[in-house]
């Protein structure tokens, strides 16, 4: 029998919780978050670049010390893989009164996270200064008004329709790819940013594949993140030892193999 993938489905009247994500369940929404740290004069950004591994992580101060450029490459791991993805983005600062003096970062289970600290160089503004960050897309996409998020409860992240990732420059801007083998089996891709390899998990009940993964929160992040979806339709008596799990920088891939 031949294995079927079952597109992903808004979660409630015909809306996705977060159309960054179809299988995004609960949590921050969105492809970046940003927060004013209290008590300090230091932004935090989060970042998805799920299959971005540490070593591929390029990050540069401009020399306006008013933007960093940040990119990575997710390599294309398995063979099914449609192909390696570039991420690229640049976040800053939208004041005018202050710089940039230091990025920190942490790159975790596809999440980039940078503590970005600022100084004042124009005391005119005083204590008026809002300074928030920003992240760039690209100039003529219609996903521009997406930075207005800085609150990741924004209801403008919840919607009909999946948007495709602002943030990839090379390759597949979907969170999820399919591909049926020859075999009948079929092959999987999932983002689920933010969730361990450990955090994962693939149950099989009454002809249905799901998969779940728990983000944890960490460091700034306003709160943890939740996915969950169905992915398959196998037979009733399918063999949940059958199906073949690689999970890696915040994306599981899958090979549910045909009777």
């Amino acid at each position: 029998m031949e294995i079927r993938f079952v597109e992903p489905v808004p979660q409630s009247e015909g809306m996705y919780y977060a159309t960054n994500n179809p299988y995004q369940v609960n949590g921050p929404k969105g492809f970046t978050e940003f927060k004013v740290l209290d008590g300090t004069a230091k932004l935090f950004v989060r970042i998805d670049f799920p299959g971005v591994s540490n070593d591929s992580v390029k990050i540069l101060l401009d020399p306006s010390q008013k933007a960093v450029f940040v990119s990575g490459e997710a390599p294309q791991e398995m063979v099914y893989d449609a192909s390696l993805r570039e991420f690229g983005t640049a976040t800053g600062l939208l004041c005018d009164c202050c710089r940039i003096t230091d990025v920190e970062s942490v790159l975790g289970d596809g999440v980039l996270r940078l503590i970005l600290s600022k100084e004042t160089i124009d005391f005119r503004v005083g204590s008026s200064c809002s300074a928030r960050a920003y992240t760039s897309v690209r100039a003529s996409s219609s996903l521009s008004r997406l930075i207005r998020g800085y609150d990741p409860e924004d209801p403008a992240f919840t919607g009909p329709d999946i948007v495709p990732n602002p943030l990839v420059q090379t390759g597949s801007t979907s969170a999820y790819e399919s591909k049926q083998l020859s075999d009948g089996g079929i092959f999987l891709r999932i983002d689920m940013p933010g969730v361990p390899n450990d955090k994962f998990a693939v149950t099989v009940e009454n002809g249905c594949v799901t998969v779940t993964g728990r983000a944890p929160a960490a460091m700034d992040d306003s709160s943890g993140r939740e996915y969950r979806g169905n992915v398959a339709v196998v037979p009733r008596d399918y063999d949940s030892r059958r199906i073949e799990a690689f999970a890696n920088e915040g994306v599981i891939r899958l090979i549910i193999h045909s009777i």
